[in-house]
């Protein structure tokens, strides 16, 4: 049988601590939020930061009718407050539960807080819940379980041109999202969101482990909506 002491009959030490994430570790490119997500949950699953198959992680467009979404603590953000008017944004929230407590992550790799941020401090401090009431800045969230959207997401990156072929945002070096089907684009279906679309919690619970395109959840109920799903 093998054995594990050193010489002498010690004990080896401990290994180390795992040194802090950071978010510069992780694949990114600016404006590109959707691909950033991809990869990041391939990351946190081949890093063991995630269960084998990616079942605690989630993806999440932000976004509304009117394709504007204020968000604060934001890098690109030239305020002091972070604020930022985005279209869309993406994030990646990781259900996480310990002796029947919630322990959600949010990993926002254009986010100024903590890396990764628990997700009471994340909707609080940069969703910031209720300051927009019904208006046309209230925000919707499309949330899709990580393995049906690695296999299903694709981006072919044409909504970063312009009108004459020119990129409006520089795009990553590596080649484009393609689907496991096959397709090349479907972001619009992630990013088109509306109030009709949002359903009750208990059925959005279940549908989200099977639908393409998640389900839509607005802002007053999504703390509730993660608090229900299994870590």
């Amino acid at each position: 049988m093998a054995d594990d002491r050193v010489a002498g009959g010690a004990t080896p030490p401990p290994p180390p601590p795992s040194p802090p994430l950071e978010a510069s570790a992780f694949t990114h490119t600016p404006y590109y939020c959707e691909e950033n997500v991809h990869f990041l949950c391939k990351e946190l699953i081949r890093s063991g930061i995630s269960d084998p198959a990616g079942t605690d992680l989630y993806a999440v467009f932000i976004s509304n009718e009117e394709k504007k979404v204020p968000l604060w603590y934001q890098k690109a953000s030239h305020s002091g407050d972070g604020f930022v008017l985005w279209d869309y944004h993406v994030i990646c929230i990781q259900s996480r539960r310990k002796n029947g407590e919630v322990l959600d992550l949010v990993w926002d790799l254009d986010s100024s807080l903590p890396f990764p941020c628990s997700f009471i401090q994340y909707f609080s401090d940069a969703i910031r819940p209720l300051s927009f009431g019904n208006s046309t800045y209230r925000r919707l969230f499309r949330v899709i379980h990580a393995p049906v959207f690695l296999r299903s997401f694709a981006s072919d990156r044409s909504h970063m041109k312009d009108h004459a072929g020119n990129w409006i945002q520089l795009p990553p070096k590596y080649e484009s999202i393609v689907a496991e089907d096959g397709t090349t684009n479907n972001l619009n279906e992630y990013i088109t969101m509306s109030m009709d679309d949002v359903k009750d919690l208990e059925s959005m619970a279940d549908d989200v482990y099977s639908s393409k395109h998640g389900v839509v959840i607005n802002e007053t109920i999504l703390p509730e909506f993660f608090s229900r799903l299994p870590g």
